[in-house]
């Protein structure tokens, strides 16, 4: 393909932003190459700045439920914007959007709204140490629940992708506070919870991992940190900004069947536009001011755009129809994906839960941060480059969970397999 407006704008880009790019998961650094300057998306496609297509399996990383430039989005969007594109007062749009949160996941009983899903990750982080008096934090090796200084050791995502250590800049006496432990394993949480349990503020968690990858919660793990939690006082902490309102209305809580005491959201509740919330339980979201004394505050928090973006997707939600044509068509692709590296001997895993799925090169099971770290990031980046060259476009990184929407049809999924079909027998 020729990508030489792509190339141009990157010069250009490398001159004025850090590794010319806005946040490191854009960059093509762990595989290699220039990142592809998008110009517009429409449904499962996008068309970067020199014309070419591509089958979108980012989807800017996961809020695009029903694909790009979705109809009742954009027509949501224009009509807020033509009101006015922010207030820094509230709006009905506000109260709407946490109504319609809290009826979808029986856990949130009181939500606030911010900007992002790092701000709504921070704030949890804080309310559960105003609300237990304590300061550690226990969080799972190659997690990401966003770049707040607490929680960017062992983060996965981005930084491991980068093969960054803990980040410089990260005061030790705030790393200290920070706990951690492989996802996944049972036995080294209790002996944990026995040592330090009373010491323990909260735990933070992606109740299925995207940040390593999509890695797939072992029968009891989540079951025993509930009741862990519980027994110890600990603030339960459900990082759902990318999980939630996509593997299920309810999100993972609701496929699991388990509620935390917190969760937290952004993604699909602003259907592609900045935002984030958290929530929970009302006696603890009532330690939130000015209601309580654990102050959090944001000025373009329930941004009236954000929020009617949000609230047109969340609507669309309501009949769960959505979800059983996403999980037909993400069942479709990645059986055809794991049959074909099956054909060519090619030693693979395939996790995949609801429209969520990565595909590790490996031979062993993948189920946490050192398992996924023996996938042959090699492999993969040439898996990538080839698919790319095809006209499929992957998230850049083998930590990194890939998506499906609506907007995936046969066609999609058709160009994708044939395109496979070439690389995998190449590899």
């Amino acid at each position: 393909m020729n990508r030489s407006r792509s190339h141009d704008l990157f010069q250009r880009a490398r001159e004025r932003s850090p590794g010319g790019v806005n946040s490191p998961v854009r960059a093509f650094r762990g595989v290699g190459g220039e990142p592809v300057f998008i110009e517009r998306g429409e449904g499962a496609w996008m068309f970067d700045a020199d014309g070419n297509r591509y089958v979108d399996y980012v989807g800017s990383w996961g809020p695009l439920l029903f694909g790009h430039a979705w109809k009742p989005v954009i027509d949501a969007v224009c009509a807020a914007a033509a009101r006015g594109t922010s207030f820094g007062a509230p709006h009905a749009g506000e109260v709407d959007i946490a109504e319609a949160i809290c009826a979808a996941v029986p856990s949130v009983e009181m939500v606030r709204l911010v900007s992002s899903g790092t701000e709504a990750t921070s704030a949890a982080i804080r309310l559960a140490r105003a609300a237990t008096g304590r300061d550690r934090i226990l969080k799972f090796a190659g997690c990401y629940h966003g770049a707040a200084d607490p929680l960017l050791v062992k983060a996965g995502s981005g930084v491991e992708t980068l093969g960054l250590p803990d980040s410089p800049g990260v005061p030790a006496g705030v790393a200290a506070n920070t706990l951690t432990l492989p996802f996944n394993d049972v036995e080294r949480l209790e002996e944990l919870f026995t040592r330090h349990g009373e010491t323990i503020a909260g735990v933070i968690v992606e109740p299925v991992v995207g940040n390593m990858g999509v890695l797939i919660p072992k029968p009891g793990f989540h079951e025993k940190l509930r009741e862990l939690c519980t027994t110890y006082g600990a603030v339960l902490i459900w990082d759902e900004v990318m999980t939630g309102f996509r593997l299920a209305r309810g999100g993972a809580q609701e496929r699991l069947g388990i509620r935390p005491d917190l969760s937290t959201f952004g993604k699909v509740i602003g259907g592609g536009l900045p935002v984030g919330a958290f929530g929970g339980k009302r006696d603890l979201m009532k330690l939130v001011a000015p209601e309580g004394p654990m102050y959090q505050a944001g000025t373009l928090s329930g941004n009236p755009v954000s929020v009617a973006a949000g609230l047109a997707m969340l609507r669309a939600l309501e009949d769960g129809k959505v979800y059983e044509a996403l999980e037909r068509t993400s069942a479709r692709l990645c059986d055809g994906l794991s049959a074909l590296a099956k054909e060519k001997g090619i030693p693979h895993v395939l996790n995949r839960v609801g429209s969520m799925w990565t595909m590790y090169f490996t031979d062993r099971e993948v189920f946490d941060y050192d398992s996924a770290k023996t996938s042959d990031t090699a492999r993969f980046g040439r898996f990538f480059h080839g698919l790319l060259d095809r006209g499929v476009y992957l998230p850049p990184s083998q930590f990194e969970a890939a998506f499906v929407s609506a907007a995936h049809d046969d066609a999609a999924i058709d160009h994708t397999l044939e395109a496979a079909r070439g690389v995998l027998a190449s590899l």
